[in-house]
């Protein structure tokens, strides 16, 4: 079986955009492994969104979990001055970053790696450094395929109608993610529901925030299964090769 690398910005990303394709993999028997840029945390670090990180890998079956070591850079107008213990992620240059996950991608030997499509999904800016470093790092690394998870702007129309009928705060930006015709992989993973519901329940700072995001976890972990399957079941990826250097 296989290894299969999936970089993400923070935690709780790895849960709501990849969730069902990782449990699925594991399911599968490929060993899955979670790099994850940030630790979700805009001050000084404290574990405890890469240890509820870790709980909902637990639940997706995902057998490593590896943070770069950089701090959220947030996703307001301002960028931060970097806390005093590391750099925020946007600020550390490509090729270093991209090194770092390189290392890991070698290591593991790993045959595929998921990151973010070009827009970083809906734009937040650690998520477009995603798509940047984890491209180079899998050129630097020779990994053979690099899916890049998305959404179709249609099938995200779709959802924002149904979540204003469930009353879910939902909103995006109608040019981010990405056109159907770049889809290359469309996974349905209903059967995967329940795994990926709870694995978002294991970010429980999340829930309890006052943020709109918060608000709206706090809806979905609370949704019956086949009505969250409904929402969040399939996951899209585009496919891209990296020639090994």
């Amino acid at each position: 079986m296989s290894t299969i690398v999936a970089f993400h910005a923070h935690p709780d990303d790895e849960a709501l955009l990849t969730g069902g394709t990782l449990a699925r993999a594991a399911d599968d028997g490929h060993r899955v492994v979670i790099a994850v840029a940030t630790d979700g945390v805009i001050g000084e670090s404290e574990p405890t969104r890469l240890d509820e990180l870790r709980a909902s890998a637990r639940i997706l079956g995902v057998q490593r979990v590896e943070h770069l070591g950089y701090a959220d850079s947030g996703h307001g107008p301002l960028l931060y001055p970097d806390p005093p213990d590391r750099p925020r992620f946007v600020r550390v240059p490509v090729e270093e970053a991209a090194g770092r996950l390189a290392a890991l991608l070698r290591e593991e030997r790993a045959s595929t790696l998921l990151t973010y499509d070009e827009n970083g999904g809906y734009g937040h800016r650690d998520h477009v450094r995603v798509h940047e470093v984890g491209k180079r790092a899998a050129e630097l690394a020779g990994t053979p395929a690099v899916l890049e998870a998305t959404m179709p702007r249609d099938a995200l129309d779709r959802l924002v109608r149904l979540t204003k009928l469930l009353r879910i705060p939902f909103g995006y930006d109608s040019l981010l993610y990405s056109p159907r015709s770049a889809i290359t992989h469309r996974f349905d993973l209903r059967r995967y529901a329940r795994q990926k519901q709870a694995a978002l329940a294991a970010h429980e700072s999340v829930l309890r925030g006052s943020g709109r995001s918060a608000a709206v976890f706090r809806v979905l972990v609370k949704l019956p299964a086949p009505v969250f399957g409904l929402l969040l079941g399939r996951e899209w990826f585009i496919a891209s090769f990296s020639p090994p250097e």
